[in-house]
C-alpha cells in the first residue's frame, strides 16, 4: 500500500482544520439556544494533546502524551504512526466518524439538527484541506468508509458523508473505550446511552448491508427483530439446545439495554421512574451491549461468506 501521499497532511494548516482549531461559523438552530451549545461552531472536534494521543493508542501506538509539545507536534506523530503502521486511512476514518463528533455533543442536539450540524462540519473541514492540497495536484476523499488521498486528475468516487462510517470490531473498541471511560468516571448515564448507541449501530449496519430499511422510530427491540428475520437467527431445532437457551438470552440484552437506557440515560430528564445503578451494573450494561455487537458482526459476516468472522 502506497501512502506516501498522506505525508503530505503534516501541514500545519490541515493539522489545524484536523485538530478542530479551524471554526467555520456558527452552527445555528431552528429554536432557542441550547445550554452548552449556544456558542456551537461548525469545526472539527477539538483535540487536545492527550486527546490525539489517546485516538493514537486505539489504533494500536505506543505514543504517550507527556505536555511538551504542541497539538501540532502530537497530530503530526500520529500521521507518521498512521503511515508506517498502513492505518493511516483508518484512523483518519476516526476522525471524520460521527461517533468522534458525539464526545462532546450528546443529546443537547436533537437527531436531526446533529446530522446536519455533523455534515457541514465534515465538508467544510474537506473542503479547507482540499483547498490548501489542490495546488500540489492533490486532493482527500471520503469513500468505502476510508479518508483517501488521491490524485485531482483521477477520477474518483464523489464525496458522500454517509460512506465514512465503519462498522467493525475496531470501531466497536472505540465506543466500547469511550462507554467504559464514563463507567470508570461515575457517568452512568452516559455510559448507558453509549451502550445503546453501540447496539442501535450496529443493527442498522448490518441492515444497511442487505439495503434493508431500518426502522426509524428509534425503537431498538424493532431493529434486533428486524435483523434476526433477516439473517435467520431464529432458534434452530437441531442446533444444541444450550446453544438455543444461550441465543435467547440475546433478546434480554437488547430489552434490558434498551430499558435501562430510557429510564436511567441522559437521553431524559429525572422522573419517578428514573432508575438508580451501581458502578458494576452500569459495566454489565456497557460489556453485555459489546459482546451483542460482537456478535451480530460476525453473524453478517458469516451470512456474506467472509471467513474472517
Amino acid at each position: 500500500m502506497n501512502l506516501e501521499k498522506y505525508k503530505l497532511l503534516k501541514n500545519k494548516s490541515i493539522v489545524q482544520v484536523l485538530d478542530g482549531d479551524i471554526k467555520f461559523g456558527d452552527f445555528e438552530i431552528d429554536k432557542e439556544p441550547y445550554f452548552e451549545v449556544s456558542n456551537l461552531k461548525i469545526a472539527m472536534p477539538y483535540l487536545s494533546g492527550k486527546d490525539i494521543c489517546d485516538v493514537a493508542k486505539m489504533f494500536g501506538s505506543t505514543i504517550e502524551y507527556i505536555g511538551n509539545k504542541s497539538r501540532w507536534q502530537y497530530m503530526f506523530d500520529l500521521i507518521d504512526y498512521g503511515i508506517n503502521s498502513e492505518r493511516i486511512p483508518s484512523i483518519l476514518a476516526y476522525l471524520f466518524d460521527k461517533s468522534n463528533f458525539t464526545r462532546d455533543i450528546k443529546d443537547e442536539l436533537s437527531k436531526e439538527e446533529f446530522k446536519k450540524y455533523y455534515e457541514i462540519s465534515v465538508e467544510s473541514a474537506l473542503e479547507k484541506i482540499n483547498e490548501i492540497l489542490h495546488f500540489g495536484g492533490n486532493k482527500m476523499i471520503i469513500d468505502n468508509r476510508k479518508v483517501l488521498m488521491v490524485s485531482n486528475s483521477t477520477l474518483d468516487p464523489e464525496i458522500s458523508v454517509k460512506n465514512v462510517r465503519n462498522i467493525d470490531s475496531d470501531y466497536i473498541k472505540i465506543l466500547a473505550k469511550r462507554a467504559i471511560d464514563n463507567v470508570e468516571s461515575e457517568n452512568y448515564d452516559s455510559a448507558l446511552t453509549q451502550a445503546r448507541t453501540i447496539l442501535e449501530e450496529t443493527f442498522v449496519y448490518v441492515l444497511e448491508k442487505r439495503n434493508i430499511q431500518p426502522n426509524t422510530k428509534g425503537n431498538i427491540s424493532k431493529l434486533y427483530k428486524q435483523v434476526k428475520g433477516e439473517y435467520k437467527m431464529h432458534g434452530n431445532r437441531d442446533a444444541d439446545k444450550r446453544v438455543n437457551r444461550l441465543l435467547s438470552g440475546l433478546e434480554n440484552i437488547v430489552s434490558s439495554v434498551s430499558e435501562m437506557r430510557n429510564k436511567n440515560s441522559d437521553a431524559h430528564g429525572v422522573g419517578e421512574k428514573r432508575l438508580t445503578i451501581d458502578k458494576h451494573h452500569a459495566r454489565l450494561a456497557v460489556n453485555a451491549a459489546i459482546t451483542m455487537a460482537d456478535f451480530i458482526l460476525s453473524v453478517g459476516k458469516k451470512s456474506d461468506g467472509e471467513t474472517n468472522y
